[in-house]
């Protein structure tokens, strides 16, 4: 079973990998190679088909394999040309508000929005909508669908 806690604390490590992600490039440091442990450790492509959704997405809208997913994260990957790096943007933050949370034996749901901190900017504004697996004692996810909100 799945406890929410597990969720918040999936969740504020996924946060915090973005952030982390985004200072390592900064910084000049191996972001890639950040990036690839952090699917590893947040995604079930190692298990299973994961639904991606990326928020800055629009030529190619799922990302459905680990590469396509780190193209997203980190960029340079020419059979995505429009990526340009979600993660090394120079986030500073990733909050979280919860709409709702359903757990339901080894899989939680979970929808809201996120905000996305950077200095001197107003925070990015995201709707999304996750699906978390208990896989071998871990939270995995196993549907990321992430969106700018509807403008008028």
């Amino acid at each position: 079973m799945i406890t929410k806690e597990e969720v918040l604390e999936f969740q504020k490590n996924w946060g915090n990998g973005i952030v982390s992600m985004s200072t390592t490039y900064k910084n000049g440091g191996n972001f890639t190679e950040e990036a690839i442990e952090f699917i590893k450790r947040l995604y079930a492509y190692e298990t299973e088909k994961v639904l991606f959704k990326p928020t800055l997405a629009t030529d190619t809208q799922f990302r459905l394999d680990k590469a396509a997913a780190l193209s997203y994260f980190v960029g340079s990957n020419p059979n995505y040309s429009e990526d340009n790096g979600f993660a090394i943007k120079g986030w500073n933050s990733v909050n979280w508000e919860n709409i709702g949370i359903k757990i339901m034996s080894d899989c939680a749901i979970c929808m809201g929005n996120y905000f996305f901190g950077m200095e001197g900017k107003e925070d990015l504004k995201v709707e999304y909508t996750i699906v978390l697996k208990k896989i071998n004692g871990t939270l995995k996810m196993i549907l990321h669908d992430s969106h700018l909100p509807y403008q008028k």
